[in-house]
Order: structure tokens, then C-alpha cells, then sequence
């Protein structure tokens, strides 16, 4: 025989009754229910007006990538043949869609301008407005710290460590708390690089300090290798254009130094005259094919460097934002009316289970 199932099934009528049960419960709480509202409308409230108001910096521009080159194939065997690379090898994806937005969140961005004097006090450092604004020096007042005594413009070598630290924990709280770097619209490619806080003049110098320097050293490092090709063919030119100059004063000392020469004698004469000749003509050669090859170099560098146009840039005064105070009391009361209902069905349970 098999073994009878014990388990009690419960039925859809229990399960109703159960629900009105416990509705009637909390119904019956309601004093219980209004006076956590309220109470958390009231902490929502004082929150909400403890908050200080945020300023938002916002800067939007646009990007177009310099000609990577492909246009000047026709030119690469020529400045080949002096060993000189045009970069038209199509280098350009170095700051390509998100790798330019991860610039702008870099330590090595972010230090740079925050270690840049304030434009409205310049004998502050933006790090200097920064930490005023976080009040961190009654932070480290209060605990005695070491910290006070660092001199972000001219550091100590004992201090350098410390230096170095505060840095580090500024520029992760700047990309958490601070720094929003994007597409307006994936669709579009207008990039916005905000700045908010509750200091009005951090947020604008900050932003627009960090867009300037992003933007020189992306236009900078696009077009270094142009810049190094056009250094080193411009050494080139100028020496061969020392050599050529050599060359023919040397054919005319030549020809000073036998001013009353024998016939019989014309070595004397005109074997170094025809040598600085030759050299002369070949450094001539040679100096047409490197001012050529210059003069494309250049035509690379322009085609390669990037196009960096503002459309928006933040201005005084700057938007502000904070939270709504009915928009604290509603979401504070609604939180302590959700957590007041569980703790009386958390008692209410425990009692039928003791019981």
C-alpha cells in the first residue's frame, strides 16, 4: 500500500482570506503607518534642503579626424628614398571613438588640470579650489594630519608620496562624483564633457581647463609623427644647404689662391675647382629632393591634424541643480511607510509562531 501524503494542500480560499486578514491588520495600524509617513517625510525633507545646490559646466564639440594619409601614397616612394616616412600608414585610430572619452577620464588629464592655476585667482591651483570646496583641510585639521603642511606647487621629496596618494583618491572621486564624459546621442558625434559641483567657479575653469588640455594633447600627439619627420628633414635640408654653400666658396678659394698660375701647371687650378664643383652640384641634387620631400611632409602634417570644433562652451551663469523637497517628503515618507509595514508583519508573525 502506498504511503498517504500527509501534506496539507492549501486552498485559493485560504490564500484570500489570509491577504484580507493581514489588510485588516495593517488597516487597523494605520496610526502606526501615518506617524512613520510623516516622520519620514519630515528626515526626506531636511535631507533634500541639507543637499547644496550643484553647478553643471557643459561643453560640447565636435571631432573630425585629420586624412590618415592615403592621399599621399604617391609621394611614400619618394620620401622613401631618403628614408623618410610621410605617416601615411593609417596610424589614426590611436583616439577613435571610446579611447577619446577614456582620455578625459585619465590621472594623467585629470592631475595635469587640477595642477593648473585658477583663472579667476592665480595664485590658487584648481586642486586648491577643490579641496576648499570638500573641505578637506578641516578634515585633516581635525586629525592632525601631515597633510596640511604639502605645498602642491613646489612638493617636497619627503612629501612626494603623500602628494601622489591625494592625487589619486582626487582623480577617482572627480570620475565618480564630478566628471561626466559621452555622446549627446549615439547617433550623433557631438561629444559633452561635464563638470558638476557645488562650487560654481571649480565647475566652469575645470571644465574648460580639461577640455584645452585633452584636446592639445590629443592634437599634439596625432601629429607627432609629422612634426618628427618635418625635424628631421629640416636637419637634413640645412645641412646639405651647408654643404652646397661649402662647396662652391671652396671653387672660388680655388681659383684666388692661383691668381698668376703657370699654363704649364693647370692641376694646381682646376682639379679643386672641378671637385667643389661636383660636390656642389650633387648637394644641389640632393637639396631639390629633400626640400621637396619637406614640403610634402608638411602637406602631411596638415592633412593629419585633427579638426577640434567648440559648439557649446559653459558660460556664467551656470545651471544648477537640486532635488525638489516634495520630491524628498514623498520618497521619504514612502520609504519609512514601506519599512514600518514589514516590521509589523516581521512582529506580527513572530507573536503566531511563539504562540
Amino acid at each position: 500500500m502506498g504511503q498517504v501524503n500527509n501534506m496539507r494542500v492549501i486552498s485559493l480560499k485560504e490564500v484570500i482570506l489570509t491577504v484580507i486578514d493581514w489588510g485588516k491588520y495593517l488597516c487597523s495600524k494605520w496610526v502606526v503607518l501615518i506617524i512613520a509617513g510623516f516622520i519620514g517625510g519630515v528626515l526626506g525633507f531636511f535631507y533634500i534642503k541639507s543637499k547644496k545646490t550643484e553647478y553643471t559646466a557643459l561643453t560640447t564639440f565636435v571631432l573630425e579626424s585629420g586624412d590618415q594619409g592615403g592621399g599621399l601614397g604617391q609621394y611614400a616612394g619618394m620620401a622613401a628614398m631618403v628614408g623618410i616616412d610621410l605617416g601615411g600608414g593609417g596610424s589614426g585610430g590611436i583616439f577613435q571613438g571610446d579611447n577619446l572619452l577614456e582620455l578625459y577620464k585619465s590621472r594623467k588629464m585629470i592631475e595635469a588640470t587640477l595642477l593648473l592655476p585658477s583663472k579667476s585667482d592665480t595664485s590658487l591651483l584648481l586642486l586648491d579650489r577643490y579641496i576648499a570646496m570638500n573641505k578637506y583641510k578641516e578634515q585633516w585639521q581635525e586629525r592632525k594630519s601631515k597633510l596640511l603642511n604639502i605645498n602642491f606647487k613646489n612638493v617636497s621629496q619627503t612629501m612626494i608620496r603623500e602628494r601622489d596618494s591625494l592625487l589619486q583618491k582626487f582623480v577617482q572621486n572627480i570620475n565618480q562624483k564630478n566628471l561626466i564624459v559621452g555622446k549627446i546621442d549615439k547617433k550623433l558625434s557631438i561629444i559633452k564633457v561635464e563638470v558638476k559641483s557645488t562650487d560654481e567657479t571649480f565647475s566652469k575653469e575645470f571644465n574648460d581647463a580639461l577640455v584645452s588640455e585633452v584636446n592639445k594633447f590629443y592634437v599634439t600627439t596625432k601629429t607627432k609623427k609629422s612634426l618628427d619627420n618635418i625635424e628631421i628633414l629640416q636637419h637634413k635640408t640645412d645641412s646639405v644647404r651647408q654643404n652646397l654653400y661649402g662647396a662652391i666658396s671652396s671653387a672660388a678659394v680655388a681659383i684666388d689662391n692661383t691668381p698668376n698660375l703657370n699654363p704649364t701647371k693647370q692641376a694646381q687650378r682646376t682639379v679643386p675647382a672641378q671637385r667643389s664643383q661636383a660636390t656642389a652640384e650633387t648637394n644641389k641634387a640632393i637639396l631639390g629632393h629633400l626640400l621637396q620631400n619637406l614640403e610634402l611632409s608638411k602637406m602631411a602634417m596638415l592633412k593629419e591634424s585633427p579638426l577640434i570644433q567648440i559648439v557649446d562652451n559653459p558660460i556664467y551663469p551656470l545651471r544648477t541643480e537640486k532635488p525638489s523637497k516634495i520630491k524628498g517628503v514623498l520618497v521619504g515618507g514612502f520609504i519609512s511607510g514601506i519599512i514600518a509595514i514589514l516590521l509589523l508583519i516581521i512582529t506580527r508573525a513572530y507573536k503566531k509562531v511563539m504562540n
